[in-house]
Parts: C-alpha cells; structure tokens; sequence
C-alpha cells in the first residue's frame, strides 16, 4: 500500500487548492473581499489556493457560501458541477412535485417504463368512475382488472368499513401498501383502480407512480356527488348541508397530487362509453400497453 508522505499534498487538498481558485476567479473576486466576506483570513485562504494546510469543515463552508457555492461542490471528486448543472438542481428543488416528476420520467424513460411494465392504475377522487372505466378498459384490453381495496379485503378477511374501524387510517395505509405490493408482484399487465385517498400517502403513492402507467380519471364536484348518490351512497349528503363544500376543498387540496399522474382523461359530461374510449385513446397514444391481451 502506497503512504502520501505528510509533506507532500494530498489529492484532496489539491483539488480543493484549485477548485477554490477557479470559483474565485469566475466570481470575479479578489482574494481581501473573499477573506471579508468570508472571515477567513487573506494568510489562511493564500495557503489554502496553494495547497498548503489543512482547512477546517467550518471554515471551508464559509468560504463556498462566500462565493455562493456549497461545500459539496469544493469535495466532489470527478469534474465539478458546471453553473448550468448547479442551475437546474436549484430549479428542480424549487419545482411543484408534479414538474419534478415530469422531469424525472424524461431523464430515466427507459428506467421508468421497464419498471410499470403493463400496468396501468386509474385514480381520482370517489365517484369519477374509476370502478366503470377501469372494467370498461380491461375488457376492451383483454387484461385483468384489480381493485385494489378488494384486494385489502380479500387479505384481510373483512369489508373495507370494519377494517377502518378496526385498524384506523394508519394501519389502513400500511396494508394498502402491501396490497399494492401483492398486485406488482402478481401482474406484469393489468387495469387497476384505487382508492381516492391512496394520494395522501407519500410512500404508497411513490410505489405506485414507479410501478404503474397512472392515469387521473376527474371529473366536476357535482358529477363526482351525483355518481355516489345513484350508487346508492347517501353518506356524503345526508345530514350534511355543507357536503359539496367539503367535496370541493377535498378536490382542491388532492388535485396536486392527482396531477402527478402521467395522464388525465375528464369524464364531466360525457356517456361512459366515451370515457371508456378517451382512456383507451390515452393508453394508445402514450404506449401503456403495447397490444391487447390474448
């Protein structure tokens, strides 16, 4: 094993001597307004661009956010980080999830596309018709259709009302995730609906997005309470006054997260049929499944 003799620099010390050098120079800086604006002394950062000593963590970071850097980028082994790249990064931690996803699906398509496989999720708040769409679909595909909350049940053995009541919302989640766990590991092509509130859940939502083609089927608040009601759920309405209120800030606060989805088909004012198309339609242009099934 070769030992770097204590006198002579090592290669840390001397990438970091020219890094330091070469951000105070594109900064246009001399070396006294860095040592001000830094409070390192000019004596500590001439030994520091020269490779001599050895400068401390804390210190080190006031000099990278003197020249507006992080320490990071001083450390870094390999090329540093180009102004454009350090740009992009600022620009996509600052981005809206959904952007943030988008442009994730663009850097690693082939990644991504390997990993849904032929699968395809529709979600979206209760009574878009999701359960309608997701069968009319599958049919038409010649693919099986899971729900994943029977899937839950079916694991469970117990309706999904007993299972909230027994388990609460968290132990509820934990078993969706698993549920959808089951159904990647069983389905490599497949139609599945979820639950409206699986969104909520950062982890579940996550695996979902990288497993499956999702598609958010939405629709109006009205549609959306006119739709439970003819499915014989008069929860939302009964003794309720303030129920589509609720129902519209509910939709208000998820349609971020809906809008995560690779796509979106809206079901407002159109017969089933035509919905059933728009999805297939979707699920063409986009490639989410390549044929029917046999």
């Amino acid at each position: 094993m070769k030992v770097t003799p204590i006198h002579e620099p090592s290669e840390l010390i001397m990438r970091l001597a020219e890094r330091v050098r070469a951000a105070r120079s594109k900064a246009g800086m001399p070396r006294r307004e860095l040592s001000e604006l830094s409070g390192v002394s000019p004596r500590y950062l001439a030994q520091l661009e020269a490779g001599e000593g050895n400068i401390s963590v804390l210190l080190l970071e006031r000099v990278a956010s003197a020249l507006e850097l992080r320490i990071e980028d001083f450390l870094v082994s390999g090329t540093p980080f180009s102004e454009d790249t350090q740009r992009v990064a600022q620009l996509y931690q600052g981005a809206h999830s959904e952007v943030q996803g988008k442009i994730r699906n663009l850097l690693a398509p082939q990644i991504q596309t390997a990993q849904r496989a032929q699968r395809v999720c529709l979600i979206g708040l209760r009574g878009a018709g999701k359960s309608t769409l997701g069968k009319g679909t599958a049919k038409a595909l010649r693919l099986p259709y899971v729900e994943l909350n029977n899937v839950i049940e079916e694991q469970v053995g117990m309706p999904m009302s007993e299972i909230h009541g027994l388990y609460g919302q968290d132990g509820f989640r934990a078993m969706e995730n698993e549920a959808l766990n089951s159904v990647i590991k069983d389905h490599s092509r497949v139609i599945m609906a979820v639950g409206g509130g699986l969104v909520n859940d950062t982890e579940t939502y996550a695996n979902l997005r990288a497993h499956f083609h999702t598609i958010w089927i939405s629709a109006t608040p009205a549609e959306h309470m006119q739709r439970v009601r003819e499915q014989g759920d008069l929860r939302p309405m009964e003794g309720n006054p303030a129920a589509m209120d609720q129902l519209k800030s509910l939709l208000q606060t998820r349609t971020p997260l809906y809008e995560q989805a690779l796509a979106q088909v809206n079901t407002s004012n159109r017969p089933e049929k035509s919905s059933i198309n728009d999805v297939l339609a979707v699920i063409a242009k986009h490639r989410f499944i390549d044929k029917p099934g046999p």
